[in-house]
């Protein structure tokens, strides 16, 4: 296990806006922090992806669930959604700069999680 010997830094510029639950970052907190939607949130992070890609890319999502999370982060503002009007219909899904800076911070946790998933998940 590692120890860390490096300090936490405080939370003072936090602690009066998201621990309040009428606090607007709780609903943005819960759709960035969603698993699928930080899948596709960092699958997007590669490019504009068509429906099946992320399909694809993020196994075991649903067909429901993918609809629904990227209805929500598009309505959030971090991902663009490109419908463009040809037979058959042809949909992008790709970031927005919103989206774009919160893959930039999601990035290095993922890569953490990554690093240290099988100890925590074996108990290590």
């Amino acid at each position: 296990m590692k120890v860390s010997t490096q300090s936490v830094q405080p939370l003072a510029p936090l602690m009066g806006g998201i621990f309040p639950a009428a606090c607007p970052s709780r609903t943005v907190l819960d759709h960035v922090s969603s698993k699928w939607g930080v899948l596709i949130l960092v699958a997007l992070a590669q490019g504009p992806q068509r429906w099946s890609e992320l399909r694809r890319r993020t196994e075991g999502i649903s067909e429901k669930m993918l609809a629904q999370t990227l209805k929500t982060l598009e309505g959030d503002g971090f991902v663009h959604r490109d419908a463009q009007p040809i037979i058959p219909p042809r949909v992008d899904y790709s970031l927005t700069s919103r989206g774009l800076d919160l893959v930039a911070l999601l990035i290095p946790l993922l890569e953490w999680i990554n690093e240290n998933a099988e100890d925590i998940v074996n108990g290590s």
